[in-house]
């Protein structure tokens, strides 16, 4: 049977296939996005990206490797990930950049057991099935855990499943817990108990976030549609920044529609998340100099763990302050 780093690597594989031109000038802007509640939803669903950008192409995907794997090919230009599939692309030299951060990661995402299983401290997971999307946030976070822990992830059945899987597998009993994030992580958590949240993780030294990044050539050649796109997100989360309760009441029955989550718990699931807005996205903490260290700290993680080659040398090129700084402007 293949090891779990046998079967990440063949996660990654299409991520390492020769990085391909971005797609040409007539063809429209492919942009993939997750189902993750966050403040830019809201001028996706109402179309204002398109309108300041052009015509585009949404792709949807359910895991931040599946996205770097479709960047990698050239399909997409624009995508949605989290910080551990952005330090994979970076530990294999993929040239994208981390240009917008969507968010700290906290409550937002869990790992959660069966509230009535066998599972009722953390030592209690060897032996279990634990479902999580390799290569992704919560994917780190659980391997983060279980150091923490002191547990041999080899003595936990660690399933690669994406998270409408993971919410059918619970439905039927197939897993004793997942590290995942919402909304499946809410469709499971009335029959659930929360283990961790990814804010014990950070304060055990393991914060994630999630990110907006681009091809690199493609920013080059279009550096105006990246700014665009910069602009039009800060401006929904200075909305939200500005009046959250009013905000939230006017945005989530469209981006209920758009993610599949509850309105009713759209203002939850933004809370899970610590929201930077335009202003602070080049600052020393986040763009300007926190998100290269976080990258860097998870590649070295994932590269100990051997889930990664190497740990690049430089960091700083798969992240940059253009776009914030001219969207500010």
């Amino acid at each position: 049977m293949p090891t779990l780093a046998t079967r990440l690597l063949t996660a990654l594989s299409l991520a390492l296939a020769p990085w391909l031109p971005a797609a040409a000038a007539d063809k429209p802007l492919t942009i993939a996005w997750q189902t993750t509640v966050e403040p830019s939803k809201l001028p996706q669903a109402d179309g204002a990206f398109d309108r300041a950008m052009g015509p585009i192409q949404w792709r949807k995907f359910d895991s931040g490797a599946d996205v770097i794997a479709a960047m990698a090919s050239g399909d997409v230009q624009i995508g949605y990930v989290g910080s551990s599939p952005l330090a994979a692309a970076a530990a294999r030299k993929l040239p994208v950049q981390a240009f917008y951060i969507v968010g700290l990661i906290g409550e937002a995402e869990a790992l959660v057991v069966k509230k009535d299983g066998p599972i009722a401290k953390p030592a209690d997971l060897v032996g279990r099935k634990i479902a999580v999307p390799y290569v992704s946030t919560t994917h780190y976070s659980l391997l983060a855990a279980l150091k923490h822990w002191g547990i041999d992830p080899k003595t936990v059945q660690v399933l690669n499943l994406r998270p409408p899987e993971i919410a059918a597998a619970w439905a039927r009993g197939d897993i004793d817990g997942a590290y995942i994030w919402d909304p499946a992580l809410g469709k499971i958590k009335p029959t659930a108990r929360v283990l961790a949240t990814s804010v014990d993780v950070a304060g055990w030294g393991a914060p994630t976030f999630d990110a907006w990044i681009v091809r690199r050539d493609f920013a080059e050649a279009h550096p105006e549609l990246v700014t665009a796109f910069a602009k039009v997100a800060g401006a929904a989360y200075a909305g939200y920044r500005r009046a959250p309760t009013v905000w939230t009441a006017a945005a989530a029955p469209k981006i209920a529609k758009l993610t599949g989550a509850p309105a009713a718990d759209v203002g939850a699931l933004l809370a899970g998340y610590t929201l930077p807005v335009l202003g602070e996205q080049a600052g020393a903490a986040l763009l300007g100099g926190g998100t290269a260290k976080a990258v860097a700290d998870t590649a070295a993680f994932l590269k100990a763990q051997g889930k990664v080659p190497a740990v690049p040398a430089d960091v700083t090129p798969f992240v940059t302050t253009r776009f914030v700084v001219d969207a500010a402007r």
